[in-house]
């Protein structure tokens, strides 16, 4: 093989290697403004300001939630909570509601009066490995679950190396209760 035939090899095997991390790489947007693919329950309120979705609770709790049920993902998300806010990302929900023991409760809460779940933890199953303030200020959750291994990072910091196999599969949501805002933007889900 000549030099000419060699990189044109070598050309190709790049390209199809490209083309097949691109293929598998493929996401979902989650919560989109008008999309028919989510639904709101409780009477906290749900808006898109400026592509943002807003998450308010003035006399109780609320969540949107996906109609379709994920098995192993990684999810994508940033959140910007204010300080009385109670709010988290759901995933793997047995049920078309909220509960931290029918689905894993990755929380959004820095100022949780237990701290042990507090932003960062898995409520009732562990507590944050760090603290991360998240207050008043765009942060990100990457979330990645697989097969029974789940683990989290907030802002490129882990916070969540669990392994627990209670739940398979499930819905996904995002939680506003107590009182105060949560917003939430770019919300991507990329199943594995």
């Amino acid at each position: 093989m000549n030099n000419k035939q060699f990189y044109r090899t070598i050309l190709i095997v790049v390209f199809l290697i490209l083309s097949f991390s691109q293929c598998n790489s493929s996401h979902e947007v989650l919560f989109e403004e008008n999309g028919n693919n989510w639904f709101t329950d409780g009477v906290a309120t749900w808006q898109f300001e400026n592509g943002e979705l807003v998450g308010t609770a003035k006399d109780g709790p609320g969540f949107v939630m996906t109609e379709k049920e994920y098995t192993d993902f990684v999810l994508e998300l940033e959140f910007k909570p204010d300080s009385t806010i109670n709010s988290g990302v759901f995933i793997r929900c047995k049920n078309k509601e909220l509960s931290f023991t029918d689905c894993y409760e990755i929380n959004i809460w820095d100022l949780h009066p237990n701290q042990d779940n507090r932003t960062g933890a898995v409520v009732s199953r562990t507590t944050p490995r760090a603290h991360v303030a998240t207050l008043h200020k765009w942060n990100t959750y990457k979330i990645n679950i697989k097969e029974d291994h789940i683990q989290a990072w907030v802002n490129g910091v882990l916070t969540i190396d669990l392994v627990n196999e209670e739940l398979i599969k499930g819905f996904v949501a995002l939680q506003a209760a107590e009182s105060g805002e949560i917003r939430f933007r770019n919300v991507n889900i990329r199943p594995l």
